[in-house]
């Protein structure tokens, strides 16, 4: 801008010259140069005035905009934006195959002391006991009043009892952050879970562990922090679950056993759908082991998984099926069951000294339970034949299930097999494994012949394990299970609408000293299959010196005591397993009436 001179020369000399006087020239400049002063400056205000107006009229528009979005957003938990630093749970939450949860954590404090810092020691004493029944006041007291500066008093504190505390009001008793592992199903899978205890503890902050249980075989990927806090979902139902250990309960108190087991599973994928092992523990008060005694008595031992049994007759239908995988029988073929078997100095007796033969087609060795007839089979395939068939089916490994414990269930198999071994074998004696073990063979022998591997965990897709029989052989397996039923052993196993096939096992318990068996202690098993028209689950319950004492004289046999048991399981859990009940045809002669 070109600035105007207030008194010019020119215009001062001219004025002079007309006798005017020059300062109001000079006056007249001054008010133009305000004038043009002003204006500029108002033009100026005006364009801040306009450009802070479209800028409060943007944000209210963004804040607008926003608010709007999250009206409409679907709520969800806060994250910290910081990288690296997700919110996510110490240890993942197990869920069961439909997303339930079976284990998660919980917030929680532990209340430690500072004796240092403690006002009133023995009122502190007096009031923690009767806050905690379990704390003695003497001993808190001494505590107090040695010479240690810090000790815990509660791993664990529930509000309520972090509130009682807070009204002490004793500044040396303190509080630190906790995240415990919480089992809100109690009892229910108590074996499948395990357990977890703390590890590394500060004040601040504790190390949650497995300590059995799928909770210690998979500890490393609960654990892992690339899951993101994704659940570890497992193959079990828990309405299955819950329904399996009602009525496997249930009959171990009927039938008087001191304990029960029982496998569900899908004989297509291996998934296990449900695993009950009697009497059981919760987990949340995880009991201490044994220290005498039978370790088989603890409730923390899992029947299914670490006991090894003797079997009995469930294990006939493999000799058979083996006979027919080889050709050397079909279900038709009469076999040699003329009672009793002698074999050297070794006379092999059937149930109560009875004769089926002298000849029993193939079948009717299953529907009878013929030792004598198994026994002749397992001669023709031969020892060595017979031992790497059942091993193909995995009855001499360990269970490669998801438990910690199952590695250590090894079976218990002969050093030397001999011929009589061949022989007592066939029909389940003389060698012993898990209720897994013999879900898993059934599964194995019954979904078409080819090998599955058990699992705690949920699988969307399996692969076809190696085949170890010809399908038309597990088709006749199945139709002879099913006879068994019909006609035979287990005929109380009937469930009208689910077509349920199966064999059972009734051995006698080995004395402590290894030399013998007990005459009046039994492991009752029933292994079953449904629908046995087109297979898809294997049910094997177990139950530990039962006996049905309903009648005159007890009876300790499987047919009296585990099959019943198990008819019952699956008429709860079929429908659960969305399982349609199939209508059997009716028979001509059920319609004709009877003649007088």
């Amino acid at each position: 801008m070109t600035r105007t001179p207030l008194r010019p020369l020119a215009r001062v000399i001219e004025a002079r010259q007309r006798g005017e006087n020059p300062d109001v020239i000079e006056r007249e400049n001054r008010r133009r140069r305000h004038d043009e002063m002003r204006d500029k400056s108002r033009r100026q205000a005006e364009g801040r005035l306009v450009l802070m107006a479209a800028f409060f009229l943007c944000a209210f528009a963004v804040v607008g905009v926003r608010m709007g979005m999250m009206a409409v957003a679907e709520p969800t938990e806060p994250r910290s934006q910081v990288a690296g630093s997700s919110a996510v749970p110490q240890r993942a939450d197990i869920v069961d195959r439909h997303g339930r949860t079976l284990a998660t954590n919980l917030a929680t404090y532990a209340l430690y002391a500072q004796p240092p810092h403690m006002t009133d020691k023995a009122r502190a004493a007096h009031e923690l006991a009767a806050i905690f029944p379990d704390l003695d006041e003497k001993e808190l007291y001494e505590d107090f009043t040695g010479k240690r500066k810090f000790l815990w008093i509660k791993k664990q504190v529930s509000p309520e009892q972090r509130q009682a505390v807070h009204d002490i009001g004793d500044p040396g008793l303190l509080f630190g952050p906790r995240e415990m592992r919480l089992y809100p199903n109690g009892k229910l899978a108590a074996h499948i879970l395990g357990g977890a205890r703390f590890d590394k503890e500060g004040v601040s902050s504790a190390e949650v562990v497995g300590v059995a249980g799928i909770e210690r075989a998979m500890d490393a990927e609960l654990r892992d922090p690339a899951r993101a806090g994704e659940p570890l979902a497992l193959s079990i139902d828990v309405s299955v679950q819950s329904a399996m250990r009602e009525v496997l309960y249930g009959g171990m108190r009927l039938m008087n056993a001191k304990g029960a087991a029982g496998v569900l599973m899908d004989i297509h994928t291996g998934e296990i759908v449900s695993m009950v092992s009697l009497p059981d523990f919760d987990p949340n008060d995880r009991p201490r082991p044994l220290t005498t005694g039978d370790a088989g008595d603890s409730p923390l031992f899992n029947r299914a998984v670490q006991g090894v049994y003797e079997l009995g007759s469930t294990f006939k239908i493999l000799a058979v099926a083996q006979a027919m995988e080889l050709g050397l029988v079909t279900p038709d073929t009469m076999v040699d069951a003329d009672a009793p078997l002698r074999w050297g100095r070794h006379t092999i007796h059937e149930f109560e000294r009875k004769n089926y033969g002298p000849l029993l087609s193939a079948t009717d060795v299953i529907v009878k339970s013929s030792n004598v007839g198994t026994g002749n089979i397992a001669l023709e395939i031969g020892g060595a034949r017979q031992q790497e068939f059942l091993r193909s089916f995995g009855v001499f490994d360990p269970s490669p299930v998801e438990l910690v414990e199952a590695p250590y269930a090894k079976p218990l198999v002969p050093s030397n097999w001999s011929e009589i071994v061949t022989i007592t074998a066939s029909y389940g004696h003389g060698f012993a494994a898990s209720p897994l073990h013999l879900a898993t063979a059934y599964s194995s022998l019954l979904n078409g012949g080819t090998k599955v591997t058990p699992t705690l965990l949920k699988r969307d897709r399996v692969e076809p394990g190696p085949r170890l029989v010809r399908p038309e052989v597990s088709r006749a397996s199945a139709e002879m299970l099913r006879q068994v039923v019909l006609r035979g052993t287990a005929s109380f196993g009937a469930v009208p609408g689910y077509e349920v096939g199966g064999k059972t096992g009734t051995a006698n318990k080995p004395l402590e000293n290894g030399r013998g068996y007990h005459q009046d202690k039994n492991i009752n098993t029933f292994a079953s299959v449904f629908p046995a028209s087109d297979p898809k689950y294997v049910l094997v319950v177990s139950l530990d010196e039962a006996s049905d004492n309903s009648g005159s004289e007890p009876r300790r046999t499987a047919g009296w005591t585990a099959v019943p048991v198990s008819a019952e399981i699956i008429r709860r859990t079929a429908p659960l397993l969305g399982l349609r009940p199939i209508i059997e045809p009716i028979e001509t002669s059920a319609l004709i009436p009877a003649s007088n």
